[in-house]
């Protein structure tokens, strides 16, 4: 066919669309013949125009397309659809090909209206107008504090846990001498900033004052303040096992690893934490591989809480004797099995909070301030409330103007005090003056926070982006 199609003058494609149309009716009969051959011959006319000199006019393009469009528009409805699309496409290019070469012509210019600026832009320009102490103040107002919603969901659900965990405490060991559980932390202090992710569960151990004795860091040979040991006494009079925690004894000296891993086993393995996934309406795991005894909680449930988010407690194992208050934090004793920590944090929180009784002053909104700061900045989230605190208790030995006029201004001052102790890489405890706060920050760290917040001095804004 194709040697006969060439003798004829015709062109091998002809031949075989010719060769199609002539067995269409055998297979799909005459309607469907006729269908097939409407859309054949829009091809090939198609085909037939492409292969045409460029100098023809264009209006016989457009002549030639607007043919093919009466001709789809015989056909049936589907046909109509399959073709109508790729023709649309022809009759538009061989349009915008004949608009080209006409000019174009120019809109009339529509008259410019004085209307007043759009409420956003008159936000924006009301935001550029403002103070720093109106900046400052809204940063406290919108980023710092927690809804009273958020923080009741979260007590609460601590408070459902931690009534988990003291009963099943006493029904797997009901001997352990242990006083009663309670929620400590931020959390519960108002000084909980940014969102509500966190609490401490205290975990009280009855101790004998006549049988354990503590002992401070200064006179251990460890030489940390806050590092101190409690010792076993009068073992000659009363033997190990006269107390429960003798179990517990490492070279005379109560361990405060095996005290964590007995605690540990019962409360973070023991527990059948997801059958009470219904009962707290919250799912609760234990976290695995940390050297803190903590548990993430995971959907709280409430109407405007974010079901979403993340609540971490830790467990807290405490020895009160005398007017020492020792914790099992191995996550910064280390590797030391028989040290206890002790916190100073309630004594620098009530401290706080009785200098601003006494003079209504500011220091605690200003303590918010700096740590929701330093946790929304990547290069200041390794200062913590600790820091922070000390900061301000020793501003308050030489400052006394805490009033809310000058919030803006203490703000500062504890920027610059800030620099000073990043300075010296010195930061006393005030407590405990012997201990530097900033001793285990590396000069990398020290350098890449004196830098920003040397940059906050000139420009304090950068801080509350």
């Amino acid at each position: 066919m194709y040697y006969s199609g060439k003798r004829r003058g015709e062109d091998g494609i002809a031949v075989v669309i010719d060769f199609l149309l002539s067995n269409a009716r055998l297979v799909l009969g005459v309607g469907g013949a006729a269908v097939l051959g409407i859309a054949t011959l829009a091809v090939k006319r198609l085909i037939e125009r492409a292969g045409r000199p460029p100098d023809e006019k264009p209006d016989k393009k457009m002549t030639d397309s607007w043919e093919e469009l009466s001709l789809v528009s015989a056909s049936p409805k589907l046909l109509h659809k399959g073709i109508e699309g790729v023709v649309m496409k022809q009759i538009a290019a061989a349009t915008k090909k004949a608009e080209l070469s006409q000019p174009i012509p120019l809109p009339s210019p529509e008259p410019q209206r004085c209307d007043a600026d759009p409420p956003q832009r008159r936000k924006r320009m009301d935001l550029c107008v403002m103070t720093f102490v109106d900046r400052l103040q809204q940063y406290y107002r919108t980023r710092v504090c927690l809804s009273a919603e958020e923080v009741s969901v979260a007590q609460q659900r601590a408070l459902d846990i931690a009534t988990e965990i003291q009963a099943f405490l006493h029904f797997k060991h009901p001997s352990m001498p242990l006083g009663d559980m309670m929620l400590a932390g931020s959390l519960l202090d108002n000084l909980q900033v940014v969102k509500a992710d966190h609490a401490c569960l205290i975990v009280p151990l009855q101790l004998e004052s006549s049988l354990w004795t503590p002992i401070a860091g200064e006179d251990t040979f460890l030489g940390h303040p806050q590092y101190c040991m409690v010792r076993r006494e009068n073992l000659e009079y009363y033997p190990r096992g006269r107390s429960y925690w003798d179990r517990h004894l490492l070279g005379g000296y109560l361990s405060s690893r095996l005290v964590s891993e007995q605690l540990g086993k019962t409360v973070m393995e023991s527990m059948n934490w997801p059958s009470l996934t219904g009962t707290l309406e919250c799912e609760v795991r234990p976290v695995l591989g940390s050297p803190e005894l903590k548990l993430e909680i995971q959907g709280l449930t409430q109407s405007s809480y974010d079901s979403g988010k993340r609540f971490y407690m830790t467990v807290l194992p405490t020895v009160r004797l005398g007017e020492m208050t020792l914790t099992a934090q191995r996550e910064i004793t280390g590797s030391f099995d028989y040290v206890w920590y002790q916190s100073l944090y309630t004594s620098e929180t009530a401290r706080i909070a009785d200098l601003d009784k006494a003079d209504s002053g500011v220091r605690r909104k200003c303590l918010k301030t700096l740590k929701a700061v330093c946790c929304n900045c990547p290069s200041l989230r390794k200062l913590n409330g600790s820091h922070l605190g000390n900061v301000i208790l020793h501003m308050s030995e030489n400052e006394t103007d805490w009033t809310e006029s000058a919030f803006a201004d203490r703000f500062l001052q504890a920027i610059t005090e800030l620099i000073g102790y990043l300075e010296t890489g010195i930061l006393p405890s005030y407590f405990k003056p012997n201990v530097n706060l900033f001793q285990g920050f590396t000069e990398d760290d020290i350098d890449e926070m004196g830098f920003m917040l040397y940059c906050a001095v000139t420009e304090p804004e950068i801080l509350l982006i």
